[in-house]
């Protein structure tokens, strides 16, 4: 029985990985670009709000680089129904990235997590006590030791 480990590489299986790697490399390349041009007032934070993302765009550049130079060539295409999971993952992000300010950190990852959850199958009850406890637990890390200011929601104001 041929398992994805042991199946032969097919002719095409590197170029989804190069594509794969060129689309993100371009999507580093617009955080770094927006990141650069953010203009912040006032900085509580002693290196700033831009190297964090900076340093992320970087590190998932390289990473896309390394991609593009060596490619897996034992991949195969993943299945439909791991692309729409996939979908369905990114939406959920752009959903979060959306809402973060308007329902603030805690109600939103805490969405953002159990939506997660859910789309890889876990299950109602874990994925509301995961998402809650993430939520808690990532506010008062970031907000209370870290002294990261951390938006508490415009609807709550």
């Amino acid at each position: 029985m041929n398992t994805p480990s042991n199946l032969p590489p097919t002719p095409g299986s590197a170029l989804g990985d190069r594509v794969f790697a060129l689309i993100w490399l371009g999507v580093c390349l617009l955080i770094a670009y927006k990141i650069w041009g953010l203009e912040v007032p006032v900085a509580y934070e002693p290196v700033g709000p831009k190297a964090f993302p900076l340093l992320l765009a970087a590190l998932m550049a390289s990473c896309c680089l390394v991609l593009l130079i060596n490619p897996d060539r034992g991949t195969a295409f993943p299945e439909i129904s791991v692309l729409i999971r996939g979908a369905f993952m990114i939406a959920v992000l752009l959903a979060y990235g959306a809402l973060f300010e308007v329902l603030g950190f805690p109600i939103a990852t805490a969405l953002m997590v159990f939506s997660l959850s859910r789309i890889f199958g876990g299950p109602w009850l874990s994925a509301v006590v995961i998402g809650l406890l993430v939520a808690c637990l990532g506010y008062l890390l970031f907000d209370r030791l870290l002294e990261v200011s951390l938006p508490f929601g415009r609807l709550w104001s």
